[in-house]
């Protein structure tokens, strides 16, 4: 937490700007190709190194991409023997304590069948449930979570139990072997080295789990994705060992394991884009380089769906993976960041040049639509909205021994950032070769400005003028991970939350699909209740960035069969206009047409307004409506007006209007944030079913007449 504590100061120091950046047409250019995986296309990156370059640190070639060192002598030096650095020692000793105490508690089991780590949620709220090494029925008798004390053991939460003890024991493997590289002890040689054993011999036997989307087969995890996060940490734990290993033990790795779960990551996920396909090819990229085997690199790098077109095609021209959430962005980075250490430890970073600047970008850019708050947009079904301490200290921090920027090696190099890489690699070196080049450390640290943008690859779109910033996300790439969200906007006024996408909980909660995915949750047009179905790109038909007129507009033409929805969102001085259009087809029949909304804030509603109960509400509607509680509704003609107060005691005025005039219900209740908080939510539904219906929602600082 310190480290997210001076990061969050660092964070008055991003000054640069980026004008470049700036789209300045008013219309968009084309639609995006509705995607498949055959349709996707390779989006244009002509020069990914010089994008956002002056927040980035160059090695004397032009390239972004560092390679890795790994000083064992000087972290001896550090963290063993007489003279050593306290704080090291002391950081050194709590490792060793950490791997002893698991080295003679715990072992993997053949019959543990893995399950699905987003099932390890509770069954009451969602909410992710507190790991511990005590064996589930064995040694503990139920789980918990910080909002559910007491969970219930089913085998649905077991094998997610198993799915994290089998991480915890794989990569406890791997800093076993770093423990011995650094002490000189055995021991952990010994133990590590015998788990690989254990593991190449008993593959084979692991259970068979059977999934429809992939080939039957025995494995470690639930689906083949955690196998591929496993076998990074195999490989690497077998990379620390191999120069002391005889060869037939090495090659009876690669025969018992290596090799068996590089074929089952090919036959998985072989024929997509898709963030579990980044995970195959890197980690099976990752053996090939340790065992010189070309054959399985080419395969795993230039195949059709290998890792090079992985990123042509699932990496935007805005540089955000193709599923769209800062989350997933993020996950590609995780996936691909072991390969890229890799290569350079193994003096191979030249095979990886442009992918490695390619996912220095993807980590750069959320900074170019973060809000003001500190938080980021949160499209997809991603978790909470994340925040740029946090990326910043995690994210760009942990890059800084591959691709340093500025701001990362800045996190990186603070003095209570202690882990494997700052002592093998330290980033006081790291900063030592820019020696000349860096200003002080007090300086402005670069950073992309906030401006209005069109991101038409990605399908986003930001406005900022005076005192709003708006993010619209007004359709998908392709179907992994969307939700029922197209047309979904957030916003900040002065720098408070306004609305923003709560994310989603566990994939393994039933609230996920019975709410936190569906238009209900989104600041959305409802069709009978429900959001946009199937995903869809949409198209940009406007985009005005210009200071006193920003707007911009699109459409979703199928955003429910035989329906399309249409948003046009202006800043006209301290408003933000808000324009949401439903059309049905002229061959169906009239329907409920309505609208979500969710604000970060207190209303005061008008006296007119009368509790509905939940089973009222909830009835004859998606069963996401079952999920507000303290329901108050009244109806208007044409329009109401009333005031929310925000964080920091700022006040909005909100209009609701139908354009046109007419009669409309707007429903007010505790709707479900992230858990455990809870927001403002509004349902405005016009009175009678109809074909066709303009909701106009004006926020602003004043009357609206004014």
């Amino acid at each position: 937490m310190t480290i997210i504590r001076t990061i969050t100061a660092l964070i008055a120091l991003l000054l640069a700007s980026r004008p470049d950046l700036t789209h300045a047409s008013t219309t968009a250019a084309t639609t995006t190709t509705a995607a498949t995986d055959s349709a996707l296309p390779a989006f244009p990156k002509p020069t990914p190194e010089t994008w956002c370059a002056e927040t980035k640190l160059l090695q004397p070639d032009g390239s972004v991409f560092r390679a890795a060192r790994e000083d064992w002598t000087t972290a001896r030096r550090l963290a063993t023997g007489p003279d050593a650095d306290p704080a090291w020692a002391a950081w050194l000793k709590k490792q060793r304590a950490a791997a002893d105490d698991w080295m003679a508690r715990h072992r993997d089991r053949v019959e543990w069948a893995g399950g699905r780590e987003h099932a390890f949620v509770s069954p009451r709220d969602g909410s992710f449930l507190t790991w511990t090494a005590a064996i589930p029925g064995e040694e503990t008798d139920h789980l918990s979570s910080p909002s559910d004390p007491h969970v219930a053991i089913t085998p649905i939460i077991f094998g997610a139990w198993v799915a994290k003890f089998r991480q915890t024991h794989i990569r406890t493997m791997r800093d076993a072997a770093r423990l011995y590289r650094i002490t000189g002890d055995t021991r952990y040689a010994d133990w590590a080295a015998g788990q690989l054993d254990f593991y190449a011999a008993n593959l084979h036997r692991w259970p068979t789990v059977n999934l429809s989307r992939e080939p039957a087969g025995p494995r470690l995890a639930y689906e083949s994705l955690g196998d591929a996060v496993l076998l990074s940490d195999f490989v690497e734990t077998a990379r620390l060992l191999f120069d002391i290993t005889p060869p037939a033990r090495r090659q009876a790795w690669f025969d018992g394991l290596f090799k068996p779960e590089v074929e089952l990551l090919d036959k998985t996920w072989h024929n997509r884009i898709q963030n579990h396909a980044v995970w195959h090819r890197a980690s099976a990229a990752q053996v090939a380089l340790l065992y010189n085997d070309d054959a399985m690199w080419r395969r795993e790098m230039d195949g059709p769906y290998g890792l090079r077109a992985q990123l042509q095609r699932g990496v935007t021209s805005d540089y955000f993976w193709l599923e769209q959430s800062i989350g997933y962005n993020n996950y590609v980075i995780i996936a691909i960041q072991p390969l890229l250490t890799f290569a350079g430890l193994l003096g191979k970073a030249d095979l990886l040049r442009d992918e490695a600047a390619i996912i220095q970008n993807l980590a750069i850019a959320p900074l170019t639509i973060r809000f003001p708050d500190g938080t980021f947009p949160n499209p997809a079904d991603s978790g909470s909205p994340a925040r740029i301490a946090k990326v910043i200290a995690k994210t760009l921090a942990g890059l800084y021994r591959i691709l340093p920027t500025r701001s990362g090696l800045a996190a990186a190099t603070l003095p209570d950032n202690r882990t494997w890489d700052t002592l093998l690699d330290p980033p006081a070196a790291v900063r030592g070769e820019y020696a000349g080049r860096l200003p002080p450390a007090s300086s402005a640290i670069p950073a992309p400005l906030v401006v209005s943008r069109s991101l038409e690859s990605t399908r986003f779109a930001l406005l900022k003028d005076g005192p709003w910033q708006v993010f619209f996300h007004y359709g998908q790439i392709d179907s992994p991970h969307m939700q029922d969200e197209a047309l979904n906007w957030s916003a900040s006024f002065e720098g408070v939350d306004v609305t923003h996408d709560p994310g989603t909980v566990g994939y393994g909660s039933k609230l996920t699909g019975d709410y936190y995915r569906r238009g209900l949750n989104h600041n959305v047009p409802l069709i009978n209740g429900e959001g946009q179905k199937p995903w869809h790109p949409g198209k940009l038909l406007a985009f005005d960035p210009a200071p006193g007129r920003a707007a911009v507009s699109a459409i979703q033409p199928q955003y429910r069969p035989d329906a399309a929805a249409r948003r046009t969102l202006r800043i006209e001085g301290n408003r933000l206009v808000d324009e949401a259009t439903i059309t049905l087809a002229s061959k169906v029949d009239p329907a409920r047409l309505g609208l979500a909304l969710h604000l970060q804030g207190t209303p005061q509603l008008p006296g007119n307004f009368a509790p509905v109960s939940s089973k009222n509400f909830a009835s004859g509607r998606p069963v996401a409506f079952g999920y507000w509680r303290d329901v108050r509704a009244a109806t208007f003609e044409n329009e109401t007006t009333f005031d929310v107060t925000l964080a920091k005691n700022k006040t909005l005025r909100v209009r609701f209007a139908l354009a046109g005039g007419g009669r409309f219900t707007v429903y007010q209740g505790s709707s479900p944030d992230y858990p455990p908080a809870r927001r403002a939510g509004f349902y405005i539904e016009k009175e009678q079913p109809a074909k066709t219906a303009t909701f106009v929602t004006t926020l602003s600082p004043e009357s609206p007449e004014n």
